[in-house]
C-alpha cells in the first residue's frame, strides 16, 4: 500500500521554522504542528542554507 506525501504551504514550514527558532523544545513543537521533528529540522537546515525561498516546495518552484 503507497503511502500519500504530505504537502505543506510554504506559509506553514517558515512559520515552523520562526517558532523552532524560538522554543526550547523542538520535539514538543513538532508534535502541536502535527509534523515530524526530523521535517522540522530538515526545513530549519534548509532556511538556514538558502534562505526562504528553500521552503517554497516542487509544486511552486517549477
Amino acid at each position: 500500500m503507497k503511502r500519500e506525501r504530505k504537502i505543506y504551504d510554504p506559509a506553514f514550514k517558515t512559520k515552523a521554522v520562526q517558532l523552532s527558532n524560538e522554543r526550547a523544545n523542538i520535539s514538543e513543537l513538532a508534535r502541536e504542528l502535527g509534523i515530524k521533528v526530523t521535517m522540522l529540522y530538515k526545513w530549519r537546515k534548509e532556511y538556514e542554507e538558502f534562505g526562504e525561498g528553500s521552503l517554497l516546495g516542487k509544486e511552486i518552484s517549477n
